[in-house]
């Protein structure tokens, strides 16, 4: 596929040996923008672990402080629940008419939470919701008591993370139309969890690269000194 005039002349912007420091490269990767949709900014981070290891296979969950410019849908699978997660403002809630509707394919949420009292019931439906990330569990705080709470988090911008089999961390920190600052804000948030969760026998380098990058924009290397 041939690249446009305006992509080749923003790639020339980025020196692929350089690592930039945090600012400037925020600063780069608006300048770089190729597109006129509002692109989702994604920080991508090499760790020095081997997710094969269940010590080493790095999770998480972060509640951005200027949330992800994104709606989310939120499905509340729960028995004893119902009204408070109505008044939070989950988009979905029930249980067994949503057990029906996922075997029968639908998906069509970007958190499902639910009740204690519900997994009973929803447990074979780890099959289905297992492989799209979908499945509640305590780890990431979607199997809870705590409805209201956990709606009112996915709402404002709670995004999860997870290694993948490479030991990279994919993690989206808001849109290409935010504020410098508050995309810098964010990224500080998700490293500060992401240092917490080194394993404690971990013998490499933890953190091994940061690359920042656009939906359609280049990558740009991030110098790792702004983590602290």
């Amino acid at each position: 596929m041939k690249k446009s005039k305006r992509v080749v002349e923003n790639n020339k912007k980025v020196d692929r040996t350089k690592e930039y420091d945090i600012k400037e490269a925020l600063n780069l990767l608006k300048e770089t923008q190729t597109v006129d949709f509002d692109e989702t900014v994604e920080l991508h981070i090499n760790l020095g672990v081997n997710p094969k290891y269940s010590d080493q296979n790095v999770r998480g969950s972060v509640v951005f402080p200027n949330g992800t410019g994104q709606d989310v849908s939120v499905l509340v699978m729960t028995k004893s629940k119902v009204d408070e997660a109505k008044e939070a403002g989950a988009d979905h809630v029930g249980l067994e008419e949503y057990i029906e509707k996922i075997e029968d394919g639908w998906t069509d949420v970007d958190y499902v939470v639910a009740t204690p009292d519900a997994m009973g019931d929803i447990g074979k439906l780890g099959r289905i919701l297992g492989p799209r990330g979908l499945m509640p569990n305590p780890k990431s705080g979607t199997l809870t008591n705590e409805v209201a709470k956990t709606i009112k988090e996915l709402k404002a911008g709670k995004i999860e993370f997870k290694v993948d089999k490479f030991g990279v961390l994919h993690v989206p920190v808001g849109k290409i139309s935010f504020p410098a600052n508050n995309l810098e804000e964010n990224i500080n948030t998700l490293m500060e969890v992401v240092m917490s969760q080194k394993p404690n026998d971990l013998k490499s380098t933890y953190l091994q690269k940061i690359t920042l990058s656009s939906t359609m924009g280049p990558g740009i290397k991030v110098n790792r000194s702004f983590v602290a």
